[in-house]
């Protein structure tokens, strides 16, 4: 909830909306048609809720266009023809509204002296900060965040608690990396010891580079390459518990969904869409455009702009006529032991 109030005008004037209603009622916040107390806007964009705005203690609702709404007395409705872009829209101005994070270094926080700080970064309570990095104006470093020694944080980006980047990592312009994030770790790399006796670890060298408008969800890892970079491709969003092997390729504007794990040297084009809890082995290549669905397991490359589901993955019409032949089994298999002990009764 933003700690700035906002009238009904001025909401409307940030989402666009055409107002019915007083325009100097006071929000403090948003929140559900059915939890909403007084000062408080609601959202609704279907039919099915309109009626809880009858007994809803809220004193405005975002409504979209085509909704037949009554306006309350001392209460009021704005209409926007787009329901889902002005709550973005409202949500992204309250949350840029918070101004807790005033540029300045904590006192707790430890910088290296060959760092370089813009004065227009925030860098929170027990952040370290290594030799040679870099972070620029904008940026937050929200607390407890390790950055390594020359590590690039572009314009504009927060990394939440606990954030980990390991050296030369390179972080765009407006990224958003949440809680526990470890960006840059070894990649998971052995041989067999000649000897017989154990392990040998390959070594990782390589380097990790996020390109700008990226979202990386809480947990999950990203590994740096064996020899060149694993590399994130602008405006991609990863979600929550993700681990992205070493030495991937992943395009720009891609979703990939909590819980997939995809191993080293994949390469994901442009606009590719990955579900939840989704595995992709080393070196298999998604076609710009492919969408991959939840709980699949891929084995083979999938062509751009096809979608492919299932263990093991393919195409949806295919993975669709094989799980309904699935689903008929019981039943076949009913059949043929009547017909066999039918043939033996008969023999």
């Amino acid at each position: 909830m933003s700690p700035t109030s906002l009238t009904t005008g001025q909401i409307a004037r940030i989402v666009d909306a055409e107002l019915h209603g007083p325009d100097d009622i006071i929000i403090t916040g948003p929140a559900g048609v059915d939890e909403a107390v007084e000062g408080q806007i609601c959202f609704i964009r279907s039919p099915e809720f309109v009626a809880n705005w009858q007994s809803s203690k809220a004193s405005a609702a975002l409504v979209g266009r085509g909704l037949d709404m009554d306006v309350h007395p001392g209460r009021a409705v704005l209409i926007v023809e787009d329901d889902d872009l002005a709550l973005v829209l409202l949500l992204k101005h309250i949350a840029e509204d918070d101004d807790s994070f005033a540029p300045g270094i904590h006192a707790s926080a430890e910088v290296h002296p060959s760092a370089t700080v813009s004065p227009e970064a925030f860098v929170g309570p027990n952040c370290v900060i290594g030799a040679g990095s870099t972070v620029a104006a904008g940026t937050r470093l929200i607390a407890n965040v390790c950055v390594g020694a020359q590590v690039t944080i572009g314009a504009s980006s927060t990394l939440h608690p606990g954030v980990v980047l390991y050296n030369n990592t390179t972080i765009g312009s407006r990224c958003l990396i949440h809680g526990n994030a470890v960006i840059g770790a070894d990649g998971f790399g052995f041989r067999p010891d000649p000897s017989g006796k154990g392990l040998i670890k390959v070594p990782h060298i390589g380097t990790t580079l996020i390109g700008d408008e990226v979202e990386i969800g809480a947990g999950t890892c990203i590994d740096r390459g064996k020899l060149g970079p694993t590399t994130i491709g602008d405006g991609t969003k990863i979600d929550n518990l993700v681990q992205i092997g070493h030495n991937c390729t992943i395009g720009r504007s891609c979703i990939i969904c909590g819980h997939t794990g995809i191993g080293g040297s994949v390469k994901l084009g442009d606009g590719v869409t990955i579900g939840g809890k989704v595995g992709l082995p080393d070196n298999i290549t998604i076609g710009s455009g492919a969408t991959l669905g939840g709980g699949s397991l891929a084995h083979d490359d999938i062509p751009a702009g096809e979608t492919w589901i299932g263990v093991p993955a393919q195409p949806i019409r295919d993975a669709m006529a094989c799980h309904a032949v699935f689903r008929r089994l019981p039943q076949l298999s009913r059949t043929v032991k009547r017909i066999t002990r039918s043939l033996e009764d008969e023999s």
